[in-house]
């Protein structure tokens, strides 16, 4: 009979043996915002399971893992080795044709200047990161958001221009979008307004320039995450034709 042996290769990783030959990997990395993700891929249950265990016995708690729904064996893993559900979050696909999203004639309100991706300033764009973010954690908090958004910019953390388009009002930065370059279908990781100057149609114009730079660069599709309480994000996405096409669940262990 086959027996499970399982070895930590390195730090963060581990191997799941049955006879010498790798039938389980599980990683283990440290977030921005201070909380540790657990990923287990196994050949089965059985590795699934001593890969769990092992890790488990090792790492502090909370631990958390994000699991994608349409995947009812998975979560019963996950749910098997004691995790529970935390928040959700659903995955949409966006269109970039202007035809397609109605975005063709939208334009910034009068005084506001939309910065294409890569030429904004990185000192107010700093700036304005860190009010969007404070303002996020006193409403939704922050916890809410997508988890490949990154949770906290402080001095040590490099912010790069090239991947945000700005929205600009005189001097001051108002509203920012941050995509990830991902080849064929980027990401959309950060949609955000100064609460201040919310409800003005600066969102939508961000969506317009960057989603119309996209398109004319080949790309027809985007990707974006949003959490399920930031029922005003997908009531935007909704009115531009975004498809929502899975549901990811963050489950914890306490």
């Amino acid at each position: 009979m086959d027996t499970t042996e399982i070895t930590r290769v390195a730090d963060r990783h581990w191997h799941a043996l049955e006879n010498d030959e790798v039938v389980g990997r599980g990683e283990t990395w440290r977030r921005h915002d201070g909380r540790t993700f657990l990923s287990i891929d196994s050949w089965h249950d059985t590795a699934f399971d001593a890969l769990a265990a092992a890790m488990l016995a090792e790492l502090p708690r909370p631990l958390y893992t994000l699991v994608d729904t349409a995947d009812p064996a998975l979560a019963s893993q996950w749910e098997r080795a004691g995790f529970s559900p935390a928040r959700t979050e659903y995955v949409y696909r966006v269109p970039t044709d202007p035809e397609r999203t109605g975005l063709g004639a939208a334009r910034p309100p009068r005084g506001v200047t939309i910065l294409p991706l890569g030429a904004a300033e990185k000192d107010p764009l700093r700036e304005l990161d860190r009010t969007v973010r404070a303002e996020v954690e006193a409403t939704l908090g922050w916890r809410e958001m997508p988890a490949e958004v990154l949770p906290r910019l402080d001095d040590a953390t490099v912010i790069d221009p090239t991947k945000y388009a700005v929205a600009a009002e005189g001097d001051r930065y108002v509203g920012l979008m941050r995509v990830a370059p991902v080849p064929r279908q980027p990401r959309i990781g950060l949609l955000a307004v100064r609460a201040d100057r919310q409800r003005r149609g600066i969102a939508r114009a961000l969506l317009a320039d960057v989603l119309g730079t996209l398109h004319r660069s080949g790309a027809l599709l985007a990707t974006a995450e949003i959490g399920a309480v930031n029922t005003a994000a997908a009531a935007l996405f909704d009115t531009i034709g975004a498809e929502r096409v899975g549901t990811n669940l963050e489950v914890v262990l306490h």
